[in-house]
């Protein structure tokens, strides 16, 4: 059954939303908003929030698989940043609502 033209994507954001999920997964969105709009090497990542290594790399993976974090490389090292834009649209969507409850 297709979506009505202008229904949100409910799906796509319920899966941001679960990517954050989880605790460690929270911490490095804070903290990379902490460093917005620079962002921040894996390693002080990791060493910041106590994140070892391997599984440092599966959260980001995860955050950048739903666009959550973007990651760019400089040399030899990855930085990572939290999508500001994403996170926009995300807590837009929550409040769409109560915009609209708003102005009726």
């Amino acid at each position: 059954m297709a979506r009505p033209r202008n229904e949100p994507d409910v799906a796509r954001y319920a899966d941001m939303f679960s990517a954050m999920g989880m605790e460690p997964r929270l911490r490095i969105m804070r903290l990379l908003l902490s460093a917005h709009p620079h962002g921040i090497i894996a390693g002080d990542v990791g060493a910041e929030l106590d994140i070892p290594p391997s599984t440092l790399s599966h959260h980001l993976d995860k955050l950048k698989d739903e666009e959550l974090v973007s990651v760019r490389r400089e040399g030899k090292f990855y930085w990572y940043s939290a999508n500001a834009d994403a996170l926009h649209e995300l807590l837009g969507f929550l409040y769409a609502e109560l915009h609209s409850q708003r102005s009726n």
